[in-house]
């Protein structure tokens, strides 16, 4: 449940009617906070149950119920529970008591290992199942390369195409990172067979990334993806690069998938500098030689950074 169309036929987003109720809350008559309580304690139960039930929980009146649906900004009864159960759709994680974990002790435990679980977890999967020959083919297509775009849309996702830009400029690898749909997409308008777009989405169904690689492979550029298994993404792409990391229910927690993909990452960078040999050994060389110049570093600093 994504977009809806208005009379124009154009999309507008669904409102978000959980954040409706919140902000309106304090300027409602104290009988339709009563109903708004019994919303936001239960949604699930709110979406199924009928005007009646609503009303008996909350101990108001059915009509008071259809006044504090008009006063959230909904239409009526039906068309707030249309929203609510959209709500739900996006947010039952958000929405859940979740137990609570202990604070973590002067040792760390147990966020620690919760968090470093997850991070382990994460780079054995990626040992277990990335392909080593898709890894040497995407480095071979970098580094024969006239120049690779690296496409991401999202938090996680822009932050690893920016990643990827700062592991493959290192070794003289010609490498700009978009994030903006429409820049992808006009990015795309222009490469060339000789070029390769890097396409990063860990849902592989971000359909401004899709298209943006549909693009590329009709003006004949090689494309790489960096995704989950059995996607949209992958079925279009040259070479696949995919793990598959499940992601546990603790909406606290770092997306686990994060890890995996930066750990393919390297894998590529890494096999792109082998694959250039003195060539990336000279650029590296003369990055590490003005930076440590500039701020009178040791030699043995991180080499790559």
């Amino acid at each position: 449940m994504g977009d809806v169309q208005d009379d124009a036929g154009y999309d507008r987003p669904v409102p978000d009617i959980l954040s409706q109720i919140k902000d309106s809350y304090h300027e409602l008559r104290p009988a339709e906070r009563r109903v708004a309580d019994v919303v936001l304690a239960e949604v699930t139960f709110a979406v199924d149950a009928s005007n009646a039930e609503i009303a008996r929980r909350a101990d108001v009146s059915e009509p008071t119920v259809t006044r504090f649906c008009r006063a959230i900004g909904c239409e009526g009864v039906r068309d707030f529970k249309l929203k609510l159960a959209q709500s739900v759709v996006v947010g039952r994680l958000y929405l859940a008591t979740m137990p609570r974990p202990p604070e973590p002790t002067q040792n760390g435990v147990p966020l620690w290992n919760e968090v470093f679980g997850e991070i382990r977890g994460a780079l054995e999967r990626v040992e277990r199942q990335i392909d080593p020959e898709a890894v040497l083919q995407a480095a071979e297509l970098i580094a024969g390369a006239h120049q690779v775009m690296v496409f991401g849309l999202g938090g996680s996702s822009s932050a690893l195409a920016q990643e990827t830009q700062y592991r493959l400029f290192r070794y003289g690898v010609v490498v700009s990172a978009h994030s903006d749909p429409y820049v992808m997409r006009m990015t795309a308008s222009t490469l060339r067979p000789d070029d390769v777009v890097i396409a990063i989405s860990a849902t592989g169904r971000t359909r401004e990334v899709i298209d943006a690689v549909e693009l590329a492979r009709q003006y004949r550029a090689h494309t790489i993806c960096i995704t989950a298994p059995d996607t949209d993404l992958t079925r279009i792409c040259d070479v696949r690069l995919t793990v598959d990391i499940p992601e546990y229910p603790d909406t606290m927690k770092p997306t686990a998938s994060r890890f995996a993909f930066l750990t393919i990452i390297d894998l590529v960078s890494a096999a792109t500098g082998y694959r250039l040999d003195a060539s990336a050994r000279e650029t590296l060389r003369r990055i590490k030689f003005n930076v440590v110049n500039h701020r009178k570093g040791r030699e043995l600093e991180p080499l790559g950074d």
